[in-house]
């Protein structure tokens, strides 16, 4: 147990207090991500739209998510991450309040867009006040860190929005707003005069910005390949907030809130193990050997799915997706600050956000359309092939990288 206990304390070790206050920011803030994953319930059951309808508007979430990021990206190096994210979080405040007056297909669609685009302005902001603010050292933990702030949060907001959903989805959507307002408040008083640290940039370019021009994120080669797999990645994982709800309520027959307690046990498990698992491997592996078998055990999981077994083997499941994401994500940001130089990183990781955020928009059309038209076990043999598809292209991209 003292040995459990030292590890814990190790493996956060050496953090900045900037890495921990932009942590309980994420905290706060994704608190309030409810609406996300009963979204597709929403519409199907409140709204009564078709699948297709539930696709094409998660698809302008997607879509709102993509300029969101590319936005974010070029606002941060223009004018700072602080005024972007606390810009963006302050705006997204209204919408969600707003959001459930709008009934329709179309009207709801525009408002989904409206709200990704500005709330997702914050992502690469926020990634980039990460690589900021992170000793050098300690930039996988950091990135881990927030992520687990993220994954904290998305464990209780399902879990509330499970039970605000049994009073009106309406709660959700006010939820949320005030998730986003506290994290502005927050986030302004912590940051409105705090200095960036002089040597965040990773060690592996401190040369490179004295004798190299900045790259140009989206004309490099290697890094759009990178990105590309990261894309096809994201479409596969992503159904865990598009169509994997669905088919526990249409198949499973689970209510909204063993739903939400299932998807909420996701962020446990990360909250629990991510930094352990980090500090474990980061040292002893590769990135590219970790992502390898992060994005393999990833497709096990879904492929799992088409086994006729009951609730435990489902939160096992979810248990090996998580491990496979723990193993996948962090590293990815990682990469891609290590890969820009100071004056191109809002470029580099808007460039990285934004190809999570285009699976938004193709993941949930492909995974209803096949869901509808071919079934569940068709849709989660394709998504595992996917991942595993995907295992082998960072394998060979990174390699080169």
């Amino acid at each position: 147990m003292k040995k459990l206990v030292q590890l814990y304390i190790n493996s956060y070790r050496g953090l900045s207090t900037e890495a921990w206050l932009l942590a309980l920011v994420m905290l706060i803030n994704r608190t309030g991500s409810m609406v996300i994953p009963f979204l597709s319930m929403y519409m199907s059951s409140e709204l009564n739209f078709s699948k297709a309808q539930v696709g094409m508007v998660l698809g302008c979430f997607g879509l709102g998510s993509v300029c969101g990021s590319w936005l974010g990206g070029w606002l941060t190096d223009k004018f700072g991450n602080y005024r972007v994210q606390a810009t963006s979080l302050i705006l997204t405040v209204p919408i969600f309040l707003i959001l459930p007056h709008f009934r329709t297909f179309e009207s709801l669609a525009g408002m989904i867009f409206l709200l990704t685009l500005i709330a997702d302005t914050f992502r690469p902001a926020n990634s980039v006040s990460v690589a900021r603010y992170a000793k050098p050292e300690n930039l996988t933990k950091a990135y881990s860190l927030n992520r687990m702030a993220v994954n904290l949060g998305f464990s209780i907001g399902p879990a509330l929005g499970g039970i605000l959903a049994t009073f009106s989805y309406n709660w959700i959507f006010y939820g949320n707003a005030l998730a986003a307002l506290s994290a502005a408040v927050v986030f302004i008083i912590f940051f409105r005069k705090r200095k960036p640290r002089s040597a965040a940039q990773p060690k592996v370019h401190t040369e490179k910005i004295r004798t190299e021009k900045d790259r140009n994120a989206y004309l490099d080669p290697p890094f759009i390949i990178f990105n590309i797999f990261c894309c096809l990645f994201s479409m596969a994982f992503f159904q865990l907030l598009s169509t994997l709800p669905l088919f526990y309520k249409e198949v499973k027959l689970m209510s909204e809130g063993q739903i939400g307690l299932l998807l909420g046990f996701s962020g446990f498990v990360i909250v629990l193990f991510e930094m352990l698992l980090v500090h474990a491997v980061e040292h002893r592996f590769t990135p590219r050997q970790v992502m390898i078998f992060g994005t393999g055990i990833a497709g096990v999981s879904y492929l799992m799915l088409n086994a006729p077994f009951g609730t435990a083997w489902l939160y096992l499941a979810m248990f090996i997706l998580s491990v496979g994401e723990m193993l996948t994500l962090p590293f990815t940001a990682t990469i891609s600050a290590s890969r820009a130089t100071l004056n191109t990183q809002g470029a580099y990781m808007g460039f990285n956000s934004l190809s999570f955020a285009a699976a938004n928009i193709f993941s949930p059309f492909l995974g209803t359309y096949i869901a509808e038209h071919f079934g569940y076990q068709s849709l989660w043999f394709s998504t595992a092939f996917v991942m595993l598809f995907t295992s082998v292209g960072f394998s060979w991209i990174l390699k080169k990288m």
